[in-house]
């Protein structure tokens, strides 16, 4: 069980998929949800981005120049879409992928 304290709410987190609020402020139980919703879009955005990661990760180590371009150019795509939308920081995205083009260089 988690107590999250913010602007005019106080909620109890006690399961993920239930939330017991005691916010009194009709907007600030619906930001509430809004908030909820938007943390479970950003952690599948997230998990999509560390599985094309791994997918790039393992096409270095099979040295595979093919599936390393491919992949390079869709975690690109994912990590600037994800910067553009505020999941992750635009520097986190400028850094993943120098790392990957000096990985790819490599190959």
């Amino acid at each position: 069980m988690t107590l999250l304290f913010g602007k005019n709410r106080l909620h109890i987190r006690v399961r993920r998929d239930i939330i017991h609020t005691m916010a009194n402020i009709k907007s600030s139980k619906k930001r509430i949800g809004v908030a909820e919703s938007k943390r479970v879009q950003n952690k599948s955005q997230k998990s999509e981005i560390n599985t094309y990661v791994k997918k790039f990760n393992a096409a270095i180590t099979a040295k595979d120049k093919a599936g390393v371009a491919e992949m390079q150019a869709k975690c690109t795509s994912l990590l600037d879409k994800a910067a553009q939308d505020g999941v992750i920081h635009a520097n986190k995205a400028a850094r993943a992928k120098a790392k990957m083009a000096k990985q790819a260089a490599m190959v």
